[in-house]
């Protein structure tokens, strides 16, 4: 970036907002609590607490992916419905009009459309329903998810004058629970959207480091920007920096930020921001990558 070497920066990993430096202000609250709770009583009750406090913080996340899903629902249906449309009117046409040629292209057509409808039914499904266990990871394109993303929160976005640029240098592979890194990905964009209350342009990033190891996912808004003594503080638990309702009604709980810190701290990675006052913010989450299959499998034949 133009100003990176001018803005200012923070990062998850950071001693101010992250445990693994040993120092953490902004450790999340279960850590905390299982802390507490296993100081009073050692041995056996230590791991039934931690089994609570990890149940508490599925449940947290689990809130926040609802919540996620409520926000951007009449977007996703307004799309769903668009793409529906099209198929019910061309198999009326295709019935009425006994030319072949016509059906064929009539039969196109409502393929086109409802292969539209199932990559939206199927991005919500996935978003809702993440699977039975949160650990579970597999080799993912992120161009293909950054792709289910656009589908989700574009209608949103364009509702609320917000115009969504897609800007992608490579689709690296990562080994990722793929519902977990879209919620983290709609969070953000939905944050960036209520900090331009008149809207503006928010773009999306995806792309490789120089060393081609790491993964970079960015948001970038050109909203009001974080205040520099609010900046150090923005991912922990409970710290928002929304002081009222946006048009929609929805103000902030301060858990969005953490719990998106918590999903790519257990992927291994981290997330930083960094922000000028009146310019704007960008969010990057960084991802080990990974080779995908088809490049795996032609380094095997080569070897």
């Amino acid at each position: 970036m133009a100003h990176m070497s001018r803005a200012r920066k923070t990062e998850a990993t950071e001693p101010a907002v992250s445990l693994a430096e040993g120092s953490s202000p902004a450790a999340p609250q279960r850590v905390k609590a299982a802390r507490v709770r296993a100081d009073a009583a050692p041995g056996a009750g230590t791991e039934a607490t931690d089994e609570r406090a990890d149940a508490l913080h599925r449940q947290i996340v689990a809130l926040q992916r609802i919540s996620s899903l409520g926000i951007i629902a009449g977007g996703v249906f307004h799309e769903l419905n668009n793409a529906l449309t099209p198929i019910l009117n061309y198999a009326k046409l295709a019935l009425r009009n006994p030319d072949p040629e016509y059906r064929e292209r009539a039969l196109k057509k409502i393929l086109d459309a409802s292969q539209r409808a199932a990559a939206i039914a199927g991005g919500v499904l996935g978003l809702s329903r993440p699977g039975r266990d949160p650990n579970h990871r597999e080799p993912v394109d992120l161009g293909r998810l950054v792709e289910d993303v656009v589908t989700l929160i574009e209608k949103d976005l364009r509702r609320h004058n917000v115009r969504l640029e897609l800007q992608m240098t490579s689709r690296p592979f990562a080994r990722i629970n793929a519902a977990q890194i879209q919620q983290v990905l709609i969070n953000l964009l939905i944050n960036a959207r209520q900090a331009m209350p008149d809207g503006g342009v928010v773009r999306l990033g995806l792309g490789l480091d120089p060393s081609g190891r790491t993964a970079e996912l960015s948001v970038a808004d050109e909203g009001s920007g974080i205040a520099p003594e609010h900046l150090r503080r923005i991912f922990e638990p409970f710290f928002s920096t929304k002081s009222a309702p946006d048009a929609g009604g929805l103000g902030g709980t301060g858990l969005g930020l953490a719990v998106c810190r918590d999903i790519v701290e257990a992927h291994h990675g981290r997330i930083r921001v960094e922000s000028r006052p009146g310019r704007g913010s960008t969010f990057t989450l960084l991802l080990p990558s990974r080779p995908s299959s088809a490049e795996l499998a032609d380094h095997a034949g080569a070897a």
